[in-house]
């Protein structure tokens, strides 16, 4: 546990990413396992990750994230985005990739199923894209932990405009949303960020024991 808080005390939001160095290709589908692994709500990760690495793709993306050079400057850039919308399609899908997985007869997890049904289906369609967009913060946190422990740089930004995202990246038609992005690289030693000491609440801020 000491390392991982180590790699906590050493990541930071970088400002400033080195270009010149990219993510290896084992320590690239390490991040993508961690993303995979990630906990969610039923299980169901109602998400897809755009790894964004093509610089074109980038350079039009950077204007709708307020000229932020993370975007461009960083390895790889993550979006993270959520479907807008809960059905009976993506619940059976999960209750038959469940089964498949843990060698169990179809139908075992029907019951499962109907409880899951009668909690989501029935939301608003705002609510839905609410929750489902809150389930891409639990991986986004995977890939930043996942990151720091690898000395891989994280910056997680909700400072960009989805609707242009979404234009950029075809996700309308696709029925997703931009809900967040991620640049990952390795800081720039130009980065004077890095230095600032981690200005957090003391513990008698933040928890409080019932």
């Amino acid at each position: 546990m000491n390392t991982f808080l180590d790699s906590q005390k050493w990541r930071y939001a970088t400002k400033k990413f080195d270009a010149r160095k990219k993510i290896s290709t084992e320590d690239l589908n390490t991040l993508k396992e961690a993303i995979r692994l990630s906990s969610s709500s039923y299980g169901l990760q109602l998400y897809k990750v755009f790894i964004v690495d093509n610089p074109e793709l980038r350079a039009q993306l950077q204007p709708a994230a307020w000229g932020q050079s993370q975007i461009t400057e960083a390895s790889h850039l993550f979006v993270f985005a959520n479907q807008t919308t809960v059905s009976n399609e993506d619940i059976e899908g999960y209750l038959k990739n469940a089964e498949g997985i843990r060698n169990l007869p179809e139908g075992t997890l029907n019951g499962y199923g109907d409880f899951m049904k009668g909690n989501l289906l029935n939301l608003a369609d705002d609510v839905k894209k609410v929750w489902t967009a809150k389930q891409t913060y639990l991986a986004l946190a995977n890939l930043m932990n996942a990151a720091a422990e690898l000395k891989i740089d994280t910056t997680p930004m909700e400072g960009f405009d989805p609707v242009q995202f979404n234009a950029i990246l075809g996700l309308d038609k696709l029925n997703l949303n931009a809900a967040v992005i991620a640049a990952v690289g390795y800081r720039h030693e130009e980065d004077d960020t890095q230095h600032y000491k981690k200005v957090r609440k003391s513990n008698e801020d933040i928890f409080i024991t019932l």
